[in-house]
């Protein structure tokens, strides 16, 4: 596909890997529309791209967990620019407890965000998406091939993004739609810095060594150069690879290899 002139959505584009993929589908002549909750600071990254890319870009400020904001992104996304090539479904939240000591509202909150706010995206844009061969990108996790300890609501919330956007893809195989499942390895973000706690606040500090993880601009050149060639599936890193080879094969052996590396966390949730 080239990417040059074409519309792309791409929700949680405040920071991180949305902000960064913004870029990314900028510098190759894309359209960009970025949909967060936070407007002003989408406002200020929308005139940075702009002046520096000469594309056309809108901020639109977005609540994914609302059907009603979904829509309305999509809505002016039409209005303002005349048609939609691409959807990013970026928008995610984490968290870090244990299911015996967490709240259920924790699991409520990251369910809505990571796969109805990609539901109700997918949803509405899907018609002009189909009508132009464009492509639907669910921006997952390893988590969503293997079940991780402290993370329940989050390998949920990824395990059932996979097997929507499976199963979309199969229902329009006919249709030239492109359904891409992107599977970043642990990113350098502010992710684990929100993630929820047992009581459905931000744990304030990540429990893991940011320096040794992939930058949000590796996982952004790699997932827009996977749109541009179509891709199926991207995993993106060794360790992320033989995981979901050891889950396929060897289900026991990784159990005991997931358990030991979490519990090496700063302030691990087990022994």
């Amino acid at each position: 596909m080239d990417l040059k002139g074409r519309v792309v959505i791409i929700t949680g584009a405040s920071s991180g890997i949305g902000k960064a993929c913004a870029e990314e589908f900028a510098k190759k002549g894309a359209n960009v529309v970025l949909a967060a909750r936070q407007y002003v600071k989408l406002c200020e990254i929308t005139q940075e791209i702009q002046s520096k890319y000469k594309v056309k870009t809108l901020a639109v400020q977005v609540d994914v967990t609302k059907e009603e904001d979904c829509k309305a992104l999509i809505d002016q996304t039409l209005l303002a620019m005349g048609q939609i090539d691409i959807l990013v479904n970026n928008a995610g939240i984490s968290m870090r407890a244990l299911f015996k000591d967490l709240d259920l509202d924790v699991l409520r909150q990251v369910m809505d965000i990571n796969f109805w706010g990609a539901v109700y995206c997918t949803k509405y844009a899907l018609p002009e998406i189909l009508n132009n061969e464009g492509s639907i990108v669910g921006v997952s996790s390893i988590a969503g091939y293997k079940g991780l300890p402290g993370r329940t609501g989050y390998s949920a919330s990824k395990f059932a993004m996979n097997g929507f956007l499976e199963a979309l893809r199969n229902e329009n195989l006919k249709n030239n739609l492109h359904v891409m499942v992107a599977c970043p390895g642990f990113t350098a973000s502010n992710i684990r810095n929100v993630a929820l706690n047992s009581e459905a606040k931000p744990q304030g500090e990540s429990s893991m060594i940011e320096e040794k993880m992939m930058s949000s601009n590796e996982v952004a050149a790699i997932i827009v150069n996977g749109v541009a060639k179509r891709k199926r599936t991207l995993i993106m890193t060794g360790q992320g690879k033989l995981t979901v080879f050891l889950q396929k094969t060897f289900p026991s052996l990784l159990d005991r290899l997931v358990f030991n590396h979490f519990k090496k966390e700063k302030d691990p949730l087990f022994k």
